[in-house]
């Protein structure tokens, strides 16, 4: 499955400065010494970023390798990668680099490790005297370090030894930090060209919309931030990124990702800098490429502007939705006070100053109170909207409009048939006039029979009414159906 992403992945490129070559010091006769590279090898580093949790990094280095076989070690990669989607090659000429074996070493170097590893071996003791202020090395053999280290000095036993250790060196199979080796035969006398490419979890990236609505609910600015969060390890400095948006599939489980609301009421008011990315189809996806540089740290979250659109026309709707169950019941009675919706629809068009494809993200509403100030009137999640299509926001429930509904009759016509009617009541409190569209679901094959309302049949088992209700006032619906199921 990750061949299957490596070949599907298109990178972009982070321009890095400096770095010149590595070089294997000095060997033995017949035997090349290990060339270390770090990133001030690096020429140029790709990134995509994927809102699955999970990049693509190629890793461009300028190296200088010992012709035969030899030993490279490729530092400061992401600490979480994923190991078996690594692969190298030479850039300068693929035939003059062959991997022979490839390891990824994440043994990394810390106090407890390096002391494991020099159990049974000499060490050095540096200690200070409090009497007499005379600074002392012991040696020591380390006997042990479960709980703590024990020493061997001369012929006696100690632990809790208050003086420093000082190791010899650095075990060859400890890292400082997590290293690609491989083993590679190299035929080129000049520099190499290696680019080596990765997939690596921990960084992943959302869209986080404002959307500011006017007095009359009719109108709304839009602005849309790109949110990367960085926990893969590395840092990408002086980045040109692309992010791609889609449902990529995965062997692996998703992790859910936890939206919080990274902007406060008036940040989010404020007027966004033009858009900063360049969308374009890729597969059955979509790429959004940074016309700029940016840099992302490790352990950092970092918010960009993706969209800005202003006077974006929208409508308000009420809703208020019926349930099943009081259809199949002789005795089913409506609940009292139901919920009225209150949603916002937005149509992705270009018409209306949007018209490119939304990648999912939370989507945020505020509006102006009396005095100017800007609050926040609720938020939901959109998923991945391509133009042309709609984006549905609902914001809570209303405070004051309300609706209840109860069941006025119920016959059994024959063996499968029934006729039912009901009574639903809806109650504004509000100083304006209002529409609540009230969908409810019918069972079964059905047939209005009476209503007080014009009605709509929207699919095939869900009458639809809008009902105007004036301000302080009440409306009741009324209507029998007959069905048969």
């Amino acid at each position: 499955m990750v061949t299957q992403f490596l070949s599907l992945l298109l990178a972009a490129t982070i321009v890095l400065s400096g770095g010149g070559f590595s070089h294997a010091a000095p060997a033995p006769a017949g035997k090349a010494a290990p060339v270390a590279s770090t990133v001030d090898d690096q020429r140029s580093v790709s990134l995509t970023i994927y809102n699955v949790n999970l990049g693509l990094v190629k890793d461009l280095r300028q190296i200088r390798l010992p012709q035969g076989v030899s030993e490279l070690r490729f530092m400061d990669v992401a600490s979480q990668i994923i190991a078996t989607s690594v692969h190298i090659r030479s850039l300068a000429d693929p035939g003059s680099l062959l991997v022979l074996e490839q390891n990824y070493e994440y043994d990394l170097l810390n106090p407890q490790k390096l002391l494991d590893k020099y159990v049974g071996k000499e060490v050095k003791l540096y200690s200070r005297d409090p009497f007499t202020e005379r600074e002392e090395l012991v040696a020591a053999t380390l006997l042990s370090n479960n709980g703590g280290p024990i020493f061997k000095i001369g012929n006696e036993i100690t632990y809790g030894h208050p003086g420093r250790v000082i190791f010899p060196g650095v075990p060859e199979n400890l890292m400082a930090k997590p290293t690609l080796v491989w083993l590679a035969e190299n035929t080129l006398l000049n520099g190499q060209q290696v680019e080596a490419s990765y997939l690596t979890g921990g960084i992943n990236w959302r869209s986080d919309y404002v959307v500011t609505l006017n007095d009359k609910d009719d109108q709304a600015d839009l602005s849309a931030w790109v949110t990367i969060e960085n926990r893969s390890g590395a840092t990408y400095r002086n980045a040109k990124l692309k992010l791609v948006a889609g449902d990529v599939n995965r062997v692996t489980d998703k992790h859910e990702y936890d939206a919080k609301m990274l902007r406060v009421a008036e940040t989010a008011a404020a007027k966004a800098p033009a858009p900063q990315f360049r969308e374009e189809s890729f597969f059955e996806y979509h790429i959004y490429s940074l016309q700029r540089t940016a840099t992302v740290k490790d352990n950092q979250t970092k918010q960009i502007s993706l969209v800005q659109a202003d006077a974006v026309p929208v409508r308000k709707e009420l809703l208020y939705h019926g349930a099943n169950h009081y259809y199949y019941s002789r005795y089913g009675e409506a609940l009292s006070n139901q919920k009225v919706g209150v949603f916002v629809e937005i149509r992705n068009r270009k018409e209306n100053n949007l018209g490119i494809p939304l990648p999912k993200g939370t989507v945020r509403v505020y509006k102006h109170d009396s005095e100017g100030s800007l609050q926040f009137v609720g938020e939901d999640a959109i998923d991945h909207t391509p133009k042309d299509e709609k984006i549905r926001i609902k914001l809570g429930d209303a405070f004051d409009v309300v609706g209840s509904k109860k069941q006025t009759d119920w016959k059994k016509i024959a063996y499968d048939t029934y006729e039912a009617a009901f009574e639903i009541s809806l109650r504004n409190h509000k100083q304006e006039d209002v529409v609540v569209k009230v969908v409810e679901p019918v069972p079964g094959e059905w047939k209005m029979l009476a209503s007080s309302h014009e009605f709509t049949k929207t699919k095939a088992f869900t009458a639809e009414f809008l009902v105007p209700v004036l301000k302080d006032g009440e409306t009741k619906v009324i209507y029998r159906v007959r069905m048969r199921y």
